[in-house]
């Protein structure tokens, strides 16, 4: 078996036992939430003093929003919309933060690098953005020189996901991956910005371009995975030889903190890491201009940034609380690509996740699994790759344009909570769903795949977070379950499609016991904008 097909077998949590695991929570090798470079120049960036006049809705109308100048400000606005802090909450003695772009245990594998031009206010370089102190740490001095935009790099250090979740913890760092560059494209989107991946760029190009392959930076510290390299304004974005050429004589300052005094070796993670690097110049199938769909409904008139802001991950629902089906299709519908509408004009990549749906309490829908294919081809494809009585019947009052399909009318709570490690909140919401990824093109000839099926979750995750939040409920993330559970309930294929992610939305229960505090009320004496 090669190795990427091993550690997903391997990796499955299933009835009679889960993927390899500590088992318990080693309080003293409690991972830093926050990497620092020592001796690295910082830049202190300006808060945001109010909400932007960009609202929700007005990221998904016709209208070309006006484009921020791409100045220090700019970025500082884009970063702390997206990869920044949203809260404090503390309870007893404990205090944590909240970020906008949620992660699994709230333990943040992903690290942000911006690599621009001399912009004003900012100078030309290589800079980690730390979240915590809202700054720039600059690595690097170079003279890059090129117009339109910027570029912002993630990569992702899996010992934070490992420390609580073992040896399952690459797929999370995956998710978060693709949460955060769904940040990324929201938080753009609302300063005027085009944002787009940059598939031609290889990870050992990013992880020269950001300076984590440097090793003597590291010593004692965890190492960092390149990820994804985004390309944040109009025009083209310089060539990886362009940019690495100028970086060739730059002098680097920083070292690395160690996040943790001691670890547990994860052996297969650094395995499949390695099986999954993806080489420069190739990237994955695009997908053929359709027929335009429909604009999305108008689902709130609230600032984009105050949404983004305020999103939270819902810790219980209340177990009784509608939505209604007007929501229920919006919530949906934003599931469909749209050209040129966040975060989905990051990539025209073919979609290959599509949600099977647990519905329980949607006003006017029949409580019952729900398929909703995100192509047109995929409808026939799921459909073969499942149990044959399936009804596939169309739903009535759903949009015409909404391919939101009736597997099975019935009482779904039990199973959605049973196949999400028993986890209530999967019932006790307005509806839950797994994620179904295409997985038989996940090869020895393009294994990097694997990463992206994740990362695709993680944008649909993200999606539903902030629909949620504009709909006036909330939702939340599931990376336990029982993956082979809910392939035998569905009568699937495993060859072809794959369980990668769960997510449910509801009316959230709020403890009253945690205390919270403004995300960066302890830089108090910050410059706002």
């Amino acid at each position: 078996m090669d190795p990427v097909r091993s550690y997903h077998e391997r990796s499955k949590h299933r009835k009679d036992r889960y993927a390899p695991g500590p088992g318990y929570l080693d309080w003293a090798s409690q991972p830093d939430p926050f990497r620092r470079y020592a001796d690295a120049p910082t830049l202190d960036l300006t808060l945001l003093a109010r909400e932007l006049p960009v609202s929700w809705d007005d990221l998904f109308g016709t209208a070309r929003l006006p484009a921020q100048a791409m100045t220090a400000d700019g970025v500082a606005s884009l970063l702390q919309l997206s990869l920044g802090l949203s809260a404090w909450k503390r309870y007893g003695g404990n205090r944590w933060a909240l970020r906008c772009n949620p992660s699994s245990g709230n333990l943040h594998p992903t690290e942000g690098y911006l690599i621009c031009p001399a912009l004003p206010g900012l100078p030309a370089g290589v800079h980690h953005y730390r979240p915590d102190r809202h700054c720039l740490e600059q690595r690097c001095a170079a003279p890059l020189d090129w117009s339109g935009g910027v570029l912002l790099a993630l990569t992702g250090i899996h010992w934070r996901e490992a420390w609580k979740y073992g040896m399952r913890a690459f797929r999370y760092c995956q998710h978060d991956c693709g949460h955060a560059l769904a940040a990324i494209s929201y938080a753009a989107a609302t300063l005027g910005w085009p944002a787009r991946v940059l598939a031609d760029w290889g990870d050992e190009d990013v992880a020269a371009l950001t300076g984590v392959a440097r090793r003597s930076d590291f010593a004692d510290a965890e190492a960092e995975e390149p990820e994804v390299l985004v390309w944040i304004g109009p025009g083209v974005a310089p060539a990886a030889k362009e940019v690495l050429a100028l970086l060739a004589d730059a002098q680097w300052t920083g070292r690395a903190n160690t996040l943790s005094p001691s670890h547990r070796d994860w052996p297969d993670i650094p395995v499949v890491a390695a099986a999954t690097r993806k080489p420069a110049g190739i990237s994955a199938p695009t997908s053929v201009q359709a027929a335009p769909l429909p604009l999305l409904s108008p689902v709130s008139s609230a600032p984009a940034s105050q949404l983004i802001r305020c999103r939270r991950s819902a810790q219980s629902f209340d177990g009784v609380t509608a939505i209604s089906a007007q929501s229920f299709f919006r919530m949906l519908d934003a599931l469909l690509p749209r050209a040129g509408q966040p975060p989905w004009s990051l990539a025209d990549e073919v979609p290959c996740v599509h949600p099977v749906l647990f519905v329980h309490r949607v006003d006017g829908v029949a409580p019952g699994i729900y398929c909703l294919p995100r192509t047109p081809a995929a409808l026939a494809e799921l459909r073969a790759a499942m149990r044959p009585d399936w009804l596939w019947a169309r739903v009535p009052g759903c949009p015409e344009h909404l391919p939101l399909t009736l597997l099975a009318p019935l009482d779904v709570r039990g199973f959605a909570a049973s196949a999400s490690c028993d986890q209530d909140i999967a019932a006790d919401s307005a509806f839950a769903l797994a994620m179904l990824a295409r997985f038989d093109d996940i090869g020895p000839a393009r294994p990097w795949l694997y990463r992206r099926r994740f990362w695709e979750a993680g944008l649909i995750g993200q999606v539903l977070y902030l629909e949620a939040e504009a709909a006036g409920v909330q939702g939340t993330g599931i990376g336990c379950y029982f993956d082979d559970a809910v392939h035998d309930a569905l009568g699937l294929d495993i060859t072809r499609f794959q369980d990668l992610y769960h997510f449910t939305v509801g009316k959230a229960v709020v403890d009253a016991r945690l205390g919270s505090e403004a995300a960066y009320a302890h830089l108090a004496g910050r410059t706002e904008r």
